[in-house]
């Protein structure tokens, strides 16, 4: 599941990208398959970490202070794609994006089992 979980998180962040190439460029219809794309990659991850959050429950506070990171992570990116499409000022977004999406990945890979680092 974790490598379900991990494509599916890559994969939303290249589409959050997308999204504001897309309506940069003014290509509405574009930006607008694309957010509706990168919506259903949410409902990926939820379902992806829901079931590793299942499988990590004797890990305790540490998972369950990822995972408030991951939605954190969610929420961010939603805020970008949709505060971009309506033109209005997303560089606090961002910066939460950034800072969520590094929290993210240091807490999963670093100190949760399919991590790189060693127990």
């Amino acid at each position: 599941m974790a490598h379900l979980h991990i494509t599916s998180w890559v994969i939303a962040f290249v589409l959050v990208g997308l999204v504001t190439m897309f309506s940069r460029k003014g290509s509405e219809k574009a930006a607008k398959i694309s957010h509706m794309i990168l919506r259903l990659f949410y409902l990926l991850i939820l379902y992806s970490g829901g079931s590793l959050f299942a499988s990590y429950a004797e890990y305790g506070p540490l998972i369950i202070i990822k995972l408030l990171v991951g939605l954190w992570t969610i929420a961010s990116m939603e805020m970008v794609a949709v505060k971009y499409k309506k033109k209005k000022p997303t560089g606090i977004w961002w910066a939460q994006l950034a800072i969520a999406g590094i929290i993210a990945i240091i807490l999963g890979f670093g100190f949760l089992p399919a991590g790189i680092l060693p127990a």
